[in-house]
């Protein structure tokens, strides 16, 4: 990938969409290309946050493991969303692993480097805190629902969020679903086969989709499915 080729690419990431041409060619040269197989991981949790990612292409799905060894999808990223980016600013060990979720490439900004471009440009260090800030809200809002919502809400709240992002047909396992909604596997395949037989859902194997997003977004709120 040519410095072009990168520079488009972080001119489409939320945080440096307002960069101008010249500024968008400082910080591609600052950027360095990794790739990932299926499974690979970007990084593991306790690793040092040396770098802020960019997803390129592909997809990283962010992973903790309990004392137990399950593991628990706490986010999912696509191309020109950034990643690792609390622990960066904190300069922390990274909370949990980032594993790639197909075939990957990624950016990676040195903490050094990025620090550096931004002392100079107030503008974007404001729109990531902007960005880190919905994420708080965002995963505060997934503990309240792991807390007090049923199940098929959680899975239909886990299914709306997904498509906001993606559109209505989701590359996912019921396994990954499964894990971002707090539940497990086989009472995630019983909700979501019931979704089917009501023609919310249309799935296949490890891809999801939503058909019916008016259904889905009562069931989110309203009653179970019965």
């Amino acid at each position: 990938m040519d410095k072009a080729a990168r520079a488009e690419i972080l001119k489409k990431t939320l945080i440096f969409s307002g960069l101008k041409e010249a500024e968008l060619v400082v910080l591609s040269q600052l950027a360095t290309e990794r790739h990932f197989q299926p499974e690979e991981f970007v990084f593991w949790e306790g690793d040092p946050s040396d770098y802020l990612y960019i997803v390129a292409e592909g997809r990283v799905k962010i992973v903790k493991h309990s004392s137990q060894g399950k593991e628990f999808i706490v986010g999912f990223f696509g191309p020109c969303e950034m990643f690792g980016a609390v622990a960066v600013f904190e300069n922390r060990p990274f909370p949990a692993s980032a594993q790639a979720a197909a075939n990957t490439t990624v950016l990676g900004i040195k903490r050094e480097d990025l620090l550096k471009f931004l002392a100079t440009r107030p503008e974007v260090a404001l729109r990531i805190i902007n960005v880190l800030g919905g994420r708080l809200r965002e995963a505060q809002g997934r503990l309240t629902a792991l807390a007090g919502e049923r199940v098929e809400q959680r899975l239909a709240r886990t299914l709306l969020a997904l498509s906001a992002r993606l559109g209505p047909t989701l590359p996912f396992t019921r396994q990954e679903i499964a894990d971002m909604s707090g539940t497990t596997t086989e009472t995630t395949i019983r909700f979501m086969s019931r979704m089917k037989e009501r023609g919310i859902i249309r799935s296949v194997r490890g891809k999801t989709t939503i058909v019916n997003e008016t259904k889905l977004r009562i069931l989110s709120e309203g009653p179970p499915l019965v």
